[in-house]
């Protein structure tokens, strides 16, 4: 029978780790006689991180003892592992990952356990026992260990056998679910098993439903791959004042051919030779019909902005531009149902492209356009919009001015106001819907929660930020969002970085390990969780340039993409970050 050697827990702390403060709560220490066992934790425990650790779905890691033999026979060769070495609240005799399957339930001394998700790999681990490279061990050694819901609360303690109550549906092992998600070629019958198992935690239901998207139209992901590996040259073929602050540039190959056909909510990256040295690079959205064999970007001037100033103020017809594919995943779905397109500012230009692909199909879904502008001189492309929508069948207009007189609202058609939560609920737009979001930042929080209100299933709320992607460094404790600036320090000599979103570029420092730890040090917003190449969740666009990589990753990334969290610059690279 299985037992239970040890129970541990330990509250976090701040570590330091590679000159920055690690909350982190991977510290575990035995407890001594009974220990309460409740719905998010047991007593005297608790998550530093708890982006990817704790809460009802991850109350409890567990570890067997037969793993730390394991990596003290194979691997470390070390006899000082003691028990909650691995971060784990319960050290197991037995329950072997390949052996227990998701939504098996165990009792334990008075409570009762369901078997939720592998363990998340995480560097934290690697960090307790100084072995840097532990996360990317435990996924290919398949010894993650797991995480269990609470089901019934109660007192555990050392020494209490475990006795399994109920075997899960599916019989899909801790091991195997750890690998679909982590390893190369997940075989699409475990995925839809997978999604089948009520106690699997959402967020692995959520990539595994990403995943079998991407395995069963193999065709639809190649799609989105890079037209072409790094920049070409594209000529102005046409520059049209808007607005006062909007012009829009036709760019087409200086050849006369065709350029490939881009996806509906993609944006171009262009390096802007003559706007400065280093040369800025920016990334602006597709606005036009995507299958035209050119493309077309609207630039707002930015009263201080380096590039938009070139572009809206200097940059003629016939002028050569280098540009990175069209590239971003805010693409329009294949579907059938309502589609609603929300925006506001000039972030209209993204769904208008789709508005445009929706045209040129001749669609005949319901599809609602939500805009908000201060006023009719700030509101691009409206009549462009309006025209649009006129063509087509089942359409609803809804724009909102926050500053207009009446009679400019009334010309428009117009509501007064911001657009806000409640007057897009007011709306009442089906809950069936796919809603495309893009605008500011605190704007695409209110829309989100506003759609969430109106009945729309989140999974099917798509957003696209203008500018750097949030980031969602775990752990680090003392940070302040900051404007991405050149490092500390002197000046690196190694080749050139550019963070097109960030619109920075750095000459990669001596001593640096990683791309990560340079955007870092820029205060560049990134997303990363197990800084071993393992998790991708740092997987970002290589617009151009190459990288190598140490440690290795346990899988490379895709196409057009790279691992910032262990890759380093071979030549100078440009990364949509």
């Amino acid at each position: 029978m299985s037992t239970v050697p040890s129970v541990n827990v330990g509250m976090p702390k701040d570590v330091s780790w590679q000159g920055r403060t690690v909350h982190t709560g991977v510290w575990k220490f035995p407890v001594h006689g009974p220990a309460r066992v409740r719905r998010l934790n047991i007593d005297g425990d608790g998550q530093g991180d708890t982006n990817g650790h704790g809460g009802e779905q991850r109350a409890v890691l567990v570890y067997q003892i037969q793993s730390y033999r394991h990596w003290q026979q194979c691997c470390f060769g070390r006899d000082d592992l003691g028990f909650g070495q691995f971060g784990e609240n319960l050290t197991v005799d037995g329950l072997l990952d390949d052996e227990v399957c998701i939504g098996d339930r165990y009792r334990i001394g008075e409570t009762e356990f369901e078997v939720t998700q592998p363990r998340v790999t995480c560097y934290r681990v690697g960090l307790r026992l100084g072995e840097p490279e532990l996360p990317a061990l435990l996924v290919s050694h398949h010894r993650p260990g797991f995480y269990m819901r609470v089901i019934h609360e109660g007192h555990i303690q050392a020494g209490d056998p475990i006795v399994q109550t109920r075997t899960g549906p599916g019989a899909l092992s801790v091991t195997d679910t750890d690998a679909l998600l982590h390893l190369p070629d997940p075989e699409p019958a475990k995925l839809r098993l997978a999604l089948r198992i009520p106690a699997l935690s959402p967020g692995w239901q959520d990539s595994f439903r990403d995943l079998l998207k991407s395995v069963d139209s193999p065709a639809v992901v190649a799609a989105t791959g890079p037209a072409w590996n790094g920049f070409r040259p594209l000529r102005v073929a046409e520059v049209v004042p808007e607005s006062k602050t909007v012009t829009l540039f036709h760019l087409a190959a200086p050849d006369g051919s065709r350029l490939p056909a881009a996806h509906a909510g993609q944006y171009l990256t262009l390096r802007i030779r003559e706007a400065g040295r280093p040369a800025p690079v920016r990334s602006y959205s597709l606005s036009s019909t995507p299958d035209a064999g050119c493309y077309r970007i609207s630039v707002k001037h930015e009263p201080h902005g380096t590039a938009s100033g070139y572009l809206t103020t200097r940059l003629r017809p016939g002028a050569i531009l280098d540009a990175a594919a069209p590239h971003g995943d805010f693409m329009l779905d294949e579907g059938t149902g309502p589609v609603l397109l929300v925006s506001a500012g000039i972030g209209l230009t993204l769904v208008l492209s789709m508005l445009h692909e929706l045209a040129a199909r001749d669609s005949e879904r319901e599809i609602w356009w939500i805009h908000g502008a201060r006023r009719p001189q700030e509101h691009p492309l409206a009549a462009e919009t309006h025209v649009l929508l006129t063509s087509l069948p089942h359409t609803h207009e809804h724009v909102f001015y926050s500053t207009a007189t009446p009679e400019e609202r009334r010309r428009a058609h117009a509501a007064a106001g911001r657009l806000t939560k409640d007057k897009l609920v007011a709306l009442s737009v089906p809950a069936d819907a796919t809603a495309y979001v893009c605008g500011p930042a605190s704007f695409m929080t209110d829309m989100q929660h506003a759609l969430t209100a109106a009945g729309i299933d989140p999974a099917r709320i798509h957003t696209e930020l203008f500018g750097a992607m949030p980031s969602i460094n775990p752990g680090l404790t003392g940070q302040v969002a900051r404007t991405p600036h050149q490092p500390p320090g002197a000046p690196g000599t190694g080749p050139l970085v550019t963070f097109a979103r960030s619109g920075i570029s750095v000459p990669f420092p001596d001593g640096r390990p990683s791309v990560l730890e340079l955007a870092d040090a820029c205060d560049v917003p990134t997303r990363w969780r197990c800084r071993t190449g393992v998790c991708h969740t740092c997987t970002t666009p290589l617009l151009s340039g190459d990288v190598a990589y140490s440690p290795t990753p346990l899988e490379p990334p895709p196409d057009g993409h790279v691992l910032i969290c262990c890759a380093q610059p071979s030549t100078d690279v440009v990364l949509d970050m």
